[in-house]
């Protein structure tokens, strides 16, 4: 497929929803010792904003399905810029959450909008193959915001970093703006009475639930290994600070050659064959991760970022092909569930790390992944089907 203005202006808008969701994963260290708080408190910044993702994301559905996709996405993209610089201005961790809150209000009218615009404008293998490079714009944006954040914060302290992500942001929305078309192909939803239905419609379709269930695992998994990682890291015997740290996610740029490759795989193979190679990739890569080298827990990182971020893009163009209307809502849906099993993540694995340490946070996510594999080996595929994308 060409790599034309639409193509890259769909992928800037994955690359800093992400850019600015998760950099701060890689100063969370650094924060919890500027604001004198525990490890538990200073996740809640992630879990801020994935909270909020979660609550507005079916709403942004519904608007989107009725009022249409690019004008929500662009003006999504410059209303993340304010939030973006007064965290950079928080006096307290309470202020900080707070704008991290109203930054995740501000996300899914770009990430479920843009899914939901790729579903509308393609299909097939192309519809496929683009959401592929979409997600390879996620997967940089992950690891550009991390290390940016990082390198930032080593040279000039973590509200800096904020400031220069805000840069990114506006220059990106400029970007979209003039390069991204208006949609061709949308057919707005009018009316409670359909947005309704369509929403019904969602919930009693066992293959999307099915789908929401396979997200929730995915941003699960990757939250709690990369979010417990920096703590590991940044300890005993390691010592990484945030410039090292946020060097760390390179090991993300590992999913833009695994992700082209499974989207072939899944043409070929079918999606449910594919989410299994990956499900053994990451259940590898985190008992890599054991090993008491810092060679060995960087290349099993490297190993779930490449098989997680899989997972994640083979979930989203499973949602084109199952919802048969209403497809911005359909997304927004799988936002929701995709940003709950995020902010768990986050928060949840606090008590095991406290009590198991990383080894616990490693059976976690690794039960987290069976589950996954489990859910689509039940209700990807139908009876009669050969391959689990129909």
């Amino acid at each position: 497929m060409r790599f034309d203005h639409r193509t890259a202006a769909l992928t800037v808008a994955g690359m800093i929803n992400f850019l600015n969701m998760y950099s701060i994963q890689a100063v969370l260290p650094v924060m919890a010792q500027d604001f004198e708080v525990s490890v538990a408190q200073t996740g809640l910044t992630i879990t801020a904003t994935t909270a909020a993702i979660a609550l507005v994301a079916p709403i942004i559905g519904s608007i989107s399905d009725r009022f249409g996709r690019k004008r929500l996405i662009v003006g999504a993209m410059w209303a993340l810029i304010l939030p973006t610089l007064l965290s950079a201005t928080a006096p307290t961790l309470d202020m900080l959450i707070l704008w991290r809150f109203v930054q995740g209000l501000m996300m899914p009218f770009i990430f479920a909008v843009t899914v939901a615009y790729i579903g509308d404008e393609t299909e097939g293998a192309e519809m496929i193959r683009l959401t592929g490079i979409y997600s390879m714009g996620t997967i940089f944006g992950g690891f550009f915001g991390r290390f940016l954040a990082g390198f930032t914060a080593d040279l000039a302290g973590w509200r800096a970093s904020f400031v220069v992500l805000a840069a990114c942001t506006t220059l990106s929305a400029l970007y979209v703006g003039a390069a991204l078309p208006r949609e061709t192909r949308f057919r707005p939803v009018r009316g409670l009475r359909n947005t309704m239905a369509g929403f019904a419609d969602h919930i009693t379709n066992r293959r999307l639930l099915a789908t929401y269930a396979v997200g929730f695992t995915v941003l699960f998994s990757i939250v709690t290994a990369f979010t417990y990682a920096n703590f590991l890291l940044a300890a005993p015997p390691y010592n990484l600070g945030p410039g090292a740290l946020g060097s760390i996610f390179v090991v993300y740029m590992v999913g833009m050659v695994t992700t082209p490759i499974a989207t072939r795989l899944a043409i070929r193979f079918g999606r449910l064959n594919t989410l299994a190679l990956a499900v053994a990739g990451a259940v590898g890569g985190l008992l890599l991760t054991l090993l008491p080298s810092l060679i060995a827990i960087i290349a099993g990182l490297g190993m779930i970022a490449g098989a997680v971020f899989v997972q994640g893009a083979l979930a989203i163009g499973f949602i084109g092909t199952v919802a048969r209307h209403a497809k911005s809502a359909a997304v927004g849906l799988y936002v929701t569930f995709y940003y709950i099993g995020g902010s768990l993540g986050g928060i949840a694995p606090a008590g095991i790390w406290h009590v198991a340490g990383w080894p616990g946070c490693v059976a976690l996510s690794i039960l987290m992944q069976v589950l996954m594999l489990a859910i689509a080996a039940t209700f990807w595929r139908e009876r009669g089907e050969r391959r689990a994308d129909g």
